[in-house]
């Protein structure tokens, strides 16, 4: 340092004049300065031999998207191809016995037979209970007697009128009479069909609430009766998917405890939407031979609502949301190239992107938190099956 400041001296006497030694020192002293100040900038400076010799500091690390811009980014990547692909929505519903019904009796009374035997299977019109009827039969006998008594006044009246003996008005009073004993033999005969408990249609009994000799009325529930041979599934859409679907559409729909997806038709939908979830309420049904679907069940349901001939679908991985849009990093002459997309149905591990990109071009999917616009890559395509698992619908 010496050494310059007496380089610098020599060079200021030359350039000033001999009197002017006060300035000389001057700047002498402002040159010094500006040599110190730009020597220590020089040992501190990255990557600076000078500054690795003399304390040994690393240089801050560079962005990994500054190193990818320099050097080349090593990204993965995959060429899209197109393929059919049939779009679902996935809705939530119960099962439901085809035919469900809670057996209670017509009239109050006790219960006197019980004819069934819990979790078995019962015909149409099977007797299952009956309720105390004594009084009943005994007020059909004697109506019934009653009513042969003026069968045998009836015949008798006729066969004087034949012989001009009895007016035309006595027979007709006995007539009626007849018919009035007649219609009081029906309506204690219907009374005593109502004491009785009969299944309504085939099916399986549940288990029953009450036991023989328990007083019982109209709203006591005896057991239940359920058909199970066919379900039906209940569950809502929401209202861009209502008109999609229609008597005879297929869905398919799963349940808990089991992998298994079971078919089944759309047979009936609600003309109306609900107005607080601004959803319409559809019903298919299922056939269920074995008897594995339970009535109460949840279904998981899956309804088709397009089918694409050419779709183009790519890992999830691929796609950044970011100021309310979504976007892909394609592989353009060696460089990254940001591509706004519009994505649809998302699987498991892959979304369908709808607009923005076409068969044959090179998406990255790995390493796109090192690139931008323009950066240099060095793609490397997806080991074989990785993608195609991530792809599988």
């Amino acid at each position: 340092m010496k050494c310059f400041h007496w380089l610098v001296g020599t060079c200021a006497c030359f350039v000033l004049p001999t009197g002017d030694r006060v300035k000389q020192k001057i700047l002498i002293s402002l040159l010094a300065l500006a040599v110190a100040g730009s020597a220590t900038w020089f040992l501190r400076r990255p990557h600076g031999k000078a500054g690795r010799a003399a304390g040994g500091e690393r240089a801050p690390m560079a962005s990994p998207a500054r190193a990818a811009a320099r050097e080349g980014a090593v990204v993965r990547t995959v060429v899209v191809q197109t393929r059919p692909l049939e779009e679902t929505v996935v809705a939530t519903g119960t099962v439901r016995a085809d035919e469900s019904v809670d057996l209670q009796p017509e009239i109050a009374g006790k219960l006197v037979h019980i004819h069934f035997v819990e979790g078995t299977r019962v015909r149409a019109g099977e007797l299952l209970a009956v309720l105390n009827d004594a009084e009943l039969r005994a007020s059909l006998q004697r109506a019934i007697f009653r009513r042969e008594l003026a069968e045998l006044k009836a015949r008798r009246i006729l066969t004087l009128i034949d012989k001009g003996g009895v007016p035309q008005q006595d027979y007709d009073i006995a007539a009626s009479e007849l018919s009035v004993l007649g219609a009081e033999v029906e309506l204690i005969r219907a009374q005593l069909i109502r004491t009785e408990v009969r299944a309504p249609f085939d099916g399986i009994i549940g288990l029953r609430s009450v036991s023989e000799g328990a007083q019982v009325s109209p709203t006591t529930r005896l057991t239940t009766l359920q058909d199970v041979r066919h379900v039906k599934i209940d569950f809502s859409v929401a209202e861009k998917y209502a008109r999609v679907l229609r008597p005879g559409s297929r869905v398919s729909f799963s349940v808990a405890g089991s992998t298994l997806a079971y078919p089944a038709e759309v047979y009936a939908v609600e003309p109306y939407l609900d107005e607080a979830t601004r959803t319409r309420l559809i019903r298919a049904r299922a056939d269920n031979p074995d008897g594995t679907l339970l009535p109460g069940a949840f279904a998981r349901v899956t309804v088709p609502v397009a089918k694409l001939d050419a779709a183009v679908v790519i890992p999830a991985t691929a796609v950044a949301a970011e100021a309310g849009e979504k976007s892909v990093f394609v592989v353009e002459h060696g460089k990254a190239r940001r591509q706004i997309v519009q994505t649809g149905l998302r699987l498991d591990e892959s979304v369908l992107v709808t607009t923005g990109l076409h068969a044959g071009d090179e998406v990255i999917v790995a390493g796109t938190q090192v690139v931008r616009t323009g950066t240099a890559v060095d793609p490397a395509p997806s080991p074989p099956g990785q993608d195609a698992k991530r792809l599988k619908n």
